[in-house]
């Protein structure tokens, strides 16, 4: 993107999202739902109090620890038979997939906004094969040809009336906006995919390096089959999330579900060491049972290194995605998806502008007010609004000031006033 297009880039974006009264609609109603249930939630774990102190306490060592653990991990995924790869960046994960999966495959995807992260969707359908993502959100988000607009809830912008459109539109008859019939229709139509695909693609919550273990959290059951089903298992993760053993995962997975979603426990949690295999003949190990043959953990950087220098933006690694902050964001809850890139939010911000570039993200970075409300209901307690500012900060030396603002601030400097007033001192103390 040029540097003067960064402001009118996301303008339209926005005056967009203002005018959509369907989008805010979506917005509302997933908020209020969300905001019940995580207070039900939380009100009966009062022990989740110290669980997401040692949580962060966990990622801060993690992040510290970031290479040597992520040289144990691609130890361990060897050690049970899987093949592991580390990426750079975006366009080396595409040719590391791309090479895995080659062309022609019917593929399956669960949620992944890692993958979302580096356009995996269309470098893989470039390639003539097939993708569907298996997801309600991302599954409605696919066939509508929008953008995810929230990290756990990508589909959290559409109201059920326009679901039930798509899906009348997808299934050449008419399907009523009742929300069970609609998950319904998602279900049957995915079953055969499932079933017939020859790749499945997943991301994961948390990797365990001790035993190169990788955790993926889930409610709807769309990734047991995606990780499950086809005869190849392709993991694509950044490097961040990987903590030093089992028992690290499994207090992130006690903290996670109650900010994400407002339930106690996801309904299913997969713990996924290894391909799928046997040794029940003679004690001989066969690989390939009942699960995928092949296992493929796909490691990324992609500017993660670069957010672990530093000594304030390193605090956006601790984020573990449960999409809560957003939810409490008064300028999320106007702009939604147009406040970030592939990631959003105030954490979103700061995410984009090291992996697709702080050009994407500029003009957004002046939508935040820095109210603090991320940071007040992070379970971690991210700070978030310090990042913001420095970002703001790095941005303003390159360059990315909006007119008006560097309009106000000549002003200033020549003549000791915001106004253009000639008189420096026309204004006494």
């Amino acid at each position: 993107m040029d540097s003067d297009d960064w402001l009118d880039f996301k303008r339209d974006e926005f005056k967009k999202w203002m005018e959509d009264e369907r989008r805010r609609t979506g917005l509302s109603r997933a908020v209020s739902a969300y905001t019940l249930a995580k207070e039900s939630a939380l009100s009966r774990l009062p022990e989740l109090e110290e669980t997401r102190r040692e949580v962060r306490k966990i990622k801060e060592l993690s992040i510290v620890r970031m290479e040597e653990l992520v040289k144990i991990t691609m130890d361990s995924v060897r050690d049970v038979n899987g093949e592991v790869y580390l990426a750079k960046d975006a366009e080396e994960a595409k040719e590391i997939i791309s090479d895995l999966t080659g062309s022609g495959k019917l593929i399956v995807k669960s949620k992944s906004l890692t993958s979302d992260e580096i356009g995996l969707n269309e470098a893989l359908e470039e390639m003539g094969n097939s993708v569907y993502e298996t997801d309600l959100g991302e599954f409605i988000i696919q066939l509508r040809k929008e953008k995810p607009t929230h990290m756990i809830n990508p589909s959290v912008h559409v109201p059920r009336e326009e679901v039930a459109k798509t899906f009348s539109e997808l299934l050449g008859r008419e399907v009523r906006p009742e929300i069970p019939e609609l998950v319904g229709v998602a279900r049957g139509y995915l079953r055969e995919k499932f079933c017939n695909a020859d790749v499945g693609i997943t991301g994961a919550n948390v990797i365990s390096a001790k035993t190169g273990t990788i955790f993926i959290v889930e409610n709807e059951g769309n990734a047991r089959f995606v990780s499950n089903a086809p005869p190849k298992h392709i993991c694509l993760t950044g490097i961040e999330k990987i903590v030093p053993t089992l028992s690290d995962g499994f207090k992130l997975l006690q903290v996670l579900p109650p900010y994400a979603t407002g339930v106690f426990m996801s309904a299913y949690v997969s713990m996924i060491t290894g391909p799928s295999k046997t040794a029940d003949i003679e004690k001989t190990i066969v690989y390939g049972a009942h699960g995928p043959k092949e296992l493929h953990l796909v490691l990324l950087d992609n500017g993660r290194r670069r957010m672990a220098e530093d000594k304030i933006f390193r605090e956006a690694l601790y984020c573990i995605r449960c999409g809560g902050c957003m939810y409490e964001c008064p300028v999320y809850r106007i702009l939604g998806g147009s406040f970030g890139n592939n990631y959003f939010g105030g954490i979103g911000l700061i995410w984009s502008a090291f992996t697709a570039g702080e050009a994407q993200v500029a003009a957004a970075v002046d939508a935040c007010t820095k109210c603090g409300r991320c940071k007040e209901v992070c379970p971690l307690e991210i700070d978030t609004p310090r990042m913001v500012e420095r970002l703001k900060e790095k941005l303003v030396k390159k360059g990315f000031v909006q007119p008006k603002h560097a309009e106000i601030m000549k002003s200033i400097l020549e003549k000791g006033n915001p106004f253009g007033e000639d008189e420096r001192n026309n204004y006494s103390v």
